[in-house]
């Protein structure tokens, strides 16, 4: 009798430990995609980045704590088109976790559910950074989150079919609540539409087409190139004949291209959020949209 009530209590004590709905592990690549995996999952899931905004998502060390995140994770929310390249795969290698392999339920592509852009024709190395399924920096376009977040609710239900119903209520909150906010944006950055920029890296194509800017050239003379002193003179004597209203760069670039550029050809250095947290005002999804516009609209004055 003793020996069967150890029994029952052991049990008993085992079931206590577990917790009645655990929380989905997820590993998001970027902010961008853990801020939407939070607008959709909330408290059902725990979420890490592995990069911050003030980071290249190109170039990222795979280090042995996120080797140790990813292990755990039950899905991987990442850009994909290539992106991750340098890193990724050494952090699904090293994990271990079979679940989060490319084409299992638990790995997700925010890129394949979008319209690429800057696909090129042909491939080589020499021409650059450039990916094959088209430039991956996909999150600068807020329209861009809503056939996202629909693909990834349904990710989420497929790995945790309990709160199926839940991740279908938030995505009908967050889609209603984003295209409102969509529209708010586009009106407000009217002004932008049609305004010459230039670009200190190839990251905003989708910003463009979204808003209707027009890229005139770029400071890198080859994506992830740095440029040189003599490549700016070249893009300054360029601007005599096309003038821009502002040069554009991303939070986690290095200033001094832009600070360069803008001083010679008096126009207004612009540093954009680029992803959640880069800037104090982009706390969010929201806020990094409208701190973006904000921002833009500035580079106008």
């Amino acid at each position: 009798m003793k020996m069967l009530l150890k029994t029952l209590l052991t049990i008993m004590l085992a079931a206590l430990a577990i917790p009645a709905s655990a929380a989905l592990n997820i590993f998001a690549c970027e902010p961008e995609w853990a801020a939407l995996a939070q607008e959709l999952a909330s408290d059902k899931a725990s979420i890490y980045s592995a990069t911050n905004a003030l980071q290249d998502p190109h170039h990222v060390e795979a280090r042995p704590s996120l080797i140790a995140r990813a292990r755990r994770a039950q899905l991987v929310v990442c850009t994909g088109a290539e992106l991750e390249a340098g890193w990724l795969p050494v952090i699904l290698r090293e994990s271990g976790n079979p679940d989060i392999a490319p084409g299992k339920p638990g790995h997700f592509e925010a890129a394949q559910f979008v319209a690429m852009l800057e696909v090129p024709t042909r491939l080589d190395r020499a021409e650059g950074d450039v990916h094959a399924a088209g430039n991956p920096h996909i999150q600068t376009d807020a329209r861009n989150y809503l056939p996202i977040a629909q693909a990834l609710s349904a990710r989420l239900a497929e790995l945790d079919p309990a709160n199926a119903a839940f991740y279908r209520t938030r995505l009908q909150a967050f889609s209603q609540a984003w295209q409102a906010a969509i529209t708010r944006w586009e009106k407000q950055a009217a002004p932008l539409k049609g305004q010459p920029i230039l670009v200190q890296h190839t990251g905003f194509p989708y910003l463009n087409n979204w808003l209707g800017m027009k890229q005139v050239a770029a400071l890198e003379p080859k994506p992830g190139m740095e440029p040189s002193a003599a490549y700016l003179s070249q893009v300054v004597a360029q601007l005599q004949q096309h003038p821009v209203r502002m040069v554009i760069r991303a939070a986690y670039q290095n200033p001094k291209p832009s600070a360069w550029i803008a001083e010679r050809a008096h126009i207004p250095a612009v540093a954009l959020p680029f992803s959640v947290g880069g800037s104090d005002g982009a706390k969010d999804l929201y806020g990094l949209f409208d701190d973006t516009i904000a921002r833009l609209l500035a580079g106008l004055k």
